[in-house]
């Protein structure tokens, strides 16, 4: 019997014919993938969802698997429960959510909401005469003062210490804040302190004690500008008085709010009531030099007048803010 030698010809035909069978054994089986049904969309061209309102007859089926199985009025309920701002962000996921959120209903509402003091016919008004009847263009380009979290003012100054059998004179850096809270009722909260916007945010609101020192008051907006006041209550009742200015750093972000003055004068006490009267009603023709009360003069003040920065509350654990003074000066907030 013929048995062929080690490297022989016939030898490596032999290897070659078992390479080929078993390749064409691997053909013939049948292999089990998982199911990714996003593959089945490649090479697939997804038509566009019709925009709001669009008369267009065609059934269109989406492809995508969450707007099967989530029905267009649970979708548009979700929808109605976000703020501007998430909606803005919700309108990035795809072009359905897109022009879900282009309905105007969403943006009246955030609107009416946010220039309620103007009323609703104001509204309508300044709707059709400057944003040509479309909502979402007037609350992106019509100046706002955001009430979904904390605009807050860092002031610094140097003051001299005493030296005490020392040559040279030791200085100091103080840094304190002003932090403001707008509501849409035309109210404000305001606190001047040293401490930190996380640990301020956690109780500046109107339920807060006399022992957090927050004041109220009241606050008036004419376009970009807003004019706002409070009272120090005390032995001698003193009236605070701010001018302010709103800007963005991006088309309707209103995250800046400009000190144009900061005046402080006095009152009689006849003229106020109590704590909750609208100050701002009582003052809001005054002159700059004008005082209703002797002991107190009224005074502009030049410094610490640096603009306010917008905190959202949900940032207000993460902000720059909170940052030492020496480490703070190398951030720019956004």
């Amino acid at each position: 019997m013929y048995s062929p030698k080690v490297g022989s010809g016939e030898d490596y035909t032999v290897k070659l014919v078992v390479e080929l069978e078993t390749a064409a054994r691997l053909r013939a089986s049948h292999f089990i993938f998982p199911q990714r049904p996003w593959l089945d969309l490649y090479g697939i061209n997804v038509r566009p969802v019709p925009p709001f309102g669009s008369t267009s007859s065609k059934q269109f089926v989406d492809p995508a698997l969450i707007h099967r199985v989530l029905p267009d009025e649970l979708l548009f309920e979700i929808f109605s429960r976000m703020d501007p701002y998430t909606l803005g962000r919700a309108a990035c996921v795809c072009r359905k959510w897109r022009y879900t959120i282009r309905n105007p209903v969403f943006w009246r509402s955030a609107c009416l909401k946010a220039w309620q003091i103007a009323g609703v016919v104001e509204n309508y008004k300044v709707l059709q005469l400057k944003y040509d009847g479309s909502w979402r263009k007037m609350w992106l380009l019509r100046p706002r003062i955001r009430t979904d979290g904390i605009y807050v003012s860092r002031n610094t100054y140097i003051r001299a210490g005493v030296a005490e059998w020392k040559i040279s004179n030791p200085v100091h850096i103080v840094c304190y804040y002003r932090y403001m809270r707008f509501y849409p009722s035309g109210r404000f909260l305001y606190k001047n302190s040293s401490q930190k916007v996380k640990d301020v945010a956690k109780y500046l609101n109107f339920h807060a004690s006399k022992a957090d020192c927050v004041f109220r008051g009241n606050y008036t907006q004419s376009e970009d500008k807003v004019e706002a006041a409070l009272l120090y209550p005390g032995t001698r009742p003193t009236v605070l008085r701010f001018r302010l200015r709103l800007r963005g750093t991006t088309q309707g972000a209103n995250n800046r709010m400009d000190l144009l003055a900061l005046l402080t004068s006095g009152v009689n006490d006849n003229e106020v009531n109590g704590p909750d009267e609208d100050i701002l009603g009582i003052v809001e023709r005054w002159e700059e030099d004008e005082t209703h009360n002797p002991d107190v003069p009224a005074i502009s003040h030049k410094r610490g007048l640096t603009p306010f920065v917008f905190v959202p509350f949900e940032e207000v654990e993460t902000s720059v803010l909170n940052l030492p003074v020496e480490k703070m000066d190398y951030y720019v907030p956004g």
